[in-house]
């Protein structure tokens, strides 16, 4: 089977078939109704999720599917000691596919080796989000009718927004695509993130701390929250948190045709008063989460002849070690420790020498 772990692990080609599959969705719903019927979707979640959880919930129901699963690490046997890999191979006997939140920067790398269903990254901890990349390029499109040629602000946390890391992986696939990167300097964009996707695909990205200077260049802004649960110095968060407010004064000299994106949930990042603004987007956006993941669904639950069990081109390396204190590597018993290219195999961070 197949599993997304990662939004690279599509290509553009199926990206651009997942998001026709759900503009026929919203279009025709009615010739989906039964289309997973019979089908279980699994959604285990280590971590709090509205969004994310419920579209997911929706998104199988809507197919005739059914669910079961959890919503937080308490209501599951990880509390009794048990690891994700035993809670994987257990739930995956009940169910056909598993969409799954962890905490854990690579939990769904090793959530894959062991499943017998495919396992959808539903987030894990600051790494990554595919399902709410695949959201947001389906509002992309609806929106601006492209992916090429677009200039993309992305504002706020930019160090721990996993959904800012998974956007910038897909985008820079496409053509003629600009960044600009609105953030403190004490959440910029880890340097792994500029290395494997901007460096290396030479996209032109320019970093900057004013929001409102950047805004009049922009087809897209992508506001984040500064996420709290990210901070490990509570301090730091209390004295970043309000970096940044957008408001409906701001957007005076913006595009027209401009998208306003976010992941939600939002606190103060955007004022209330920007909801009114036809170019405001991100309750759009929410709602399609149902209808991409619908087609998201239907599309793995038809690759069950596909191997794409992780790390077959990784390995082990006595003198390397990863620091990384989020990576599921540091708390789960039993995996083994694996690198490439000098960098952890589960959370992408580079290894240090031991």
């Amino acid at each position: 089977m197949r599993n997304l772990v990662d939004i690279l692990d599509f290509s553009t080609e199926e990206i651009d078939e997942l998001v026709e599959v759900a503009l026929d969705i919203i279009e025709s719903p009615e010739k989906y109704a039964d289309a997973a019927k019979g089908k279980i979707l699994g959604t285990l979640f280590f971590e709090p999720s509205t969004r994310t959880r419920l579209s997911f919930t929706s998104a199988m129901m809507s197919l005739g599917g059914n669910v079961l699963g959890f919503d937080s690490a308490q209501s599951s046997s990880v509390t009794k000691g048990e690891t994700l890999s035993d809670t994987i191979r257990m739930v995956s006997g009940y169910t056909d596919i598993i969409a799954m939140r962890h905490p854990k920067e690579g939990a769904p790398i090793v959530a894959s080796t062991v499943s017998d269903v495919p396992v959808i990254n539903a987030g894990d901890g600051g790494h990554y989000h595919p399902t709410q990349t695949l959201t947001d390029l389906l509002t992309i499109k609806r929106r601006c009718g492209r992916f090429d040629n677009l200039t993309i602000g992305i504002c706020g946390d930019l160090k721990y927004g996993r959904t800012v890391h998974s956007l910038i992986s897909a985008m820079t696939r496409y053509t003629g695509i600009k960044f600009v990167l609105i953030s403190p300097d004490e959440l910029k964009l880890p340097d792994y993130v500029k290395a494997d996707f901007l460096d290396k695909c030479g996209c032109e990205y320019s970093e900057v701390t004013s929001l409102e200077e950047a805004i009049p260049s922009l087809d897209i802004l992508y506001m984040t929250r500064i996420q709290a649960e990210r901070f490990a110095d509570k301090n730091e968060y209390e004295r970043l948190k309000n970096c940044y407010e957008l408001t409906a004064a701001m957007l005076g000299n913006a595009k027209e045709s401009l998208c306003i994106l976010h992941p939600l949930p939002r606190v103060t990042e955007i004022a209330v008063d920007v909801d009114d603004d036809p170019r405001a987007a991100y309750f759009e956006q929410a709602e399609g989460g149902r209808y991409i993941r619908m087609a998201l669904i239907l599309m793995l639950l038809k690759t069950k002849g596909v191997n794409d069990r992780r790390g077959g081109d990784a390995m082990p390396d006595t003198s390397l070690v990863c620091n990384n204190p989020h990576c599921i590597s540091r708390t789960e018993r039993g995996i083994k420790q694996l690198y490439k290219n000098g960098c952890c195999i589960y959370c992408d961070q580079k290894a240090e020498k031991v």
